[in-house]
């Protein structure tokens, strides 16, 4: 595991010549940063911010999508592999963000240490990679709703949902902070539910018929191919997307330094076992080859286990099922809304965006950048005509591609920051977080997602040339190409020297230096039953 080392930071005072005035400013300046956003998370927070927003209610049907497109196997190894390179993914920003928690993250880094064209075309590319997964929750909203009734039109289902999003996402960040911690929490509690009740109907507990490992024997293992493996990549890419976002807050934590690195080990293997578990246990109450799972084909679906409960002759179990994945949507809807105007506000301080969108009201919430994020989710009303499951395959395509791209870009990122690091007399020992298996980890992340980036449009060439799809599959590489290229000719820049990188601005060697307390330590020594006692009468 990557190591985070407080004695580190007492060597690095001597060989480091950091600005120290500017690391201060920062720290001793109140809770409220020089960018107008609010350090309001605390320790518990990170740890279940990033969990919460990467756990969605489309994960409990789009397991079904997986397993339909590549097999209850095929889907296995493709979550897996996927979170091999988020795992090296998040060393590689481990390492970065705890030495410069800095608005805007990797996007800033990587102007910073790379390119300034770099970082403007990865803004915009993280950007609209959230904006869609906005759209995209959306559209599950409205395929959650329309299991109960089809009384009110899908267009219906979103405008209700994104005034109700609107409103809590402008309630600022302290309080998106807690309501996302008890959310994720909850959404914990109800997975491994689902872990339980998947067992349960695997073994005839539930409905009395034993299935095993039957529906990996019939309809078999894998499906489709390498086309199918196509589509599952760019699910889980999607699905991880999101345990990045721990980099974003860390403009926002009370104590980066000490708080990110924890966070960072604590989430992704959640994650991993979360998402591995999910996709093994649909494989093995629903055959893949069922009509009610959701594919681009279909006009709806259905999750897997309420798939298998109504097999198992308990239909009412779907409601549940249902519940369960509204509040999951929760979570994720106002972690979705919380990335997409934080990326938009790094783009405006930094001119790259209108500056209309850096205006923040006296609590720290970006309003404007909000507001216009959840505007654009409302592409998610094209399922009007489209359908569903069409939308939904549409919005994984292009979310999936822009998530290749920006974990691809991170790891560029990470071996350019370490060079420079070095050029500039450095040692990796005065990193406080150091990432495991540099370079080898890196340059698998940047190897991967380049080569899933282009091979997850593959089947856009099977029988026959399908020109919506391709341009669907290959448009944001185009997009992105076109940004770099663009903001390159405009504005002139160059590939940043190594003796030239900015490694002083934002940069915090310290773990030890003295900030606010953010109440973790001392909510420790409080008894549990006390603990309960606040929670249940807790004042307003």
């Amino acid at each position: 595991m990557a190591t985070y080392e407080k004695g580190a930071a007492n060597e690095a005072i001597a060989s480091s010549d950091t600005a120290q005035g500017t690391s201060e400013n920062m720290l001793h300046n109140g809770n409220v940063i020089d960018d107008g956003l609010q350090r309001g998370l605390k320790n518990r927070h990170l740890t279940m911010i990033s969990f919460g927003g990467v756990v969605g209610a489309s994960i409990w049907y789009g397991t079904g999508y997986a397993i339909a497109y590549s097999g209850p196997v095929g889907a296995l190894i493709c979550f897996f592999i996927i979170g091999v390179d988020v795992y090296f993914v998040m060393q590689c920003l481990g390492e970065m963000s705890t030495l410069f928690p800095v608005q805007g993250a990797f996007i800033e880094l990587a102007s910073r240490f790379v390119d300034p064209s770099l970082g403007f075309s990865l803004g915009w590319n993280y950007f609209y990679l959230w904006v869609t997964n906005v759209a995209s929750d959306f559209n599950n909203s409205s395929i959650i709703m329309g299991y109960w009734t089809d009384k009110v039109p899908t267009y219906g289902w979103i405008l209700i949902w994104w005034a109700f999003y609107q409103g809590t996402c402008l309630l600022g960040v302290v309080v998106w902070g807690e309501m996302e911690f008890y959310l994720a929490c909850w959404k914990l509690m109800c997975i491994l539910g689902g872990f339980l009740c998947a067992i349960l109907l695997n073994t005839g507990a539930i409905g009395g018929n034993y299935i095993g490992f039957e529906y990996w024997r019939d309809p078999g293992p894998i499906a489709n191919g390498i086309n199918g493996f196509g589509q599952s990549f760019l699910l889980a890419a999607v699905y991880y997307c999101g345990t990045e976002m721990l980099a974003i807050t860390a403009a926002e934590s009370k104590n980066p330094s000490r708080d990110l690195p924890k966070a960072i080990k604590q989430t992704f293997w959640r994650v991993l076992i979360v998402f591995m578990g999910l996709v093994f246990f649909a494989g093995i109450i629903v055959p893949s080859n069922s009509d009610d799972l959701l594919t681009a084909a279909t006009k709806s679906g259905t999750s897997p286990w309420t798939i298998a409960f109504v097999k198992a002759g308990v239909p009412q179990m779907g409601n549940v099922v249902n519940v369960v994945m509204i509040t999951a949507q929760l979570s994720s809807m106002n972690s979705a809304l919380y990335v997409a105007s934080r990326s938009l506000v790094s783009l405006a301080k930094e001119s790259r965006a209108p500056k209309f969108f850096a205006k923040t009201t006296k609590n720290g919430t970006p309003v404007n950048a909000l507001v216009f994020s959840n505007l654009l989710g409302l592409i998610a009303m094209l399922n009007y005509k489209a359908g569903p499951g069409k939308v939904f395959s549409y919005l994984i395509t292009i979310s999936g591609s822009a998530t290749y791209i920006a974990w691809a870009v991170i790891g560029i990122t990470h071996i350019r920051f370490r060079k420079g690091w070095a050029v500039q007399g450095h040692r990796v020992a005065d990193l406080p977080f150091k990432a495991l298996w540099y370079p080898y980890g890196t340059y698998f992340v940047v190897f991967i997602n380049t080569f899933l980036v282009f091979i997850a449009g593959y089947s856009v060439f099977v029988d026959g040339f399908h020109p919506v799809d391709f341009v669907i599959n290959y448009l944001v590489i185009a997009v992105f190409v076109m940004l770099f290229c663009g903001w390159k000719i405009v504005k002139q820049t160059k590939i940043v020297p190594l003796l030239e990188m900015d490694l002083k601005t934002g940069r915090r060697d310290l773990p030890s230096v003295v900030v606010e307390s953010d109440g973790d330590q001392e909510d420790k020594a409080i008894p549990f039953y006390v603990k309960a006692k606040h929670l249940v009468f807790r004042k307003a």
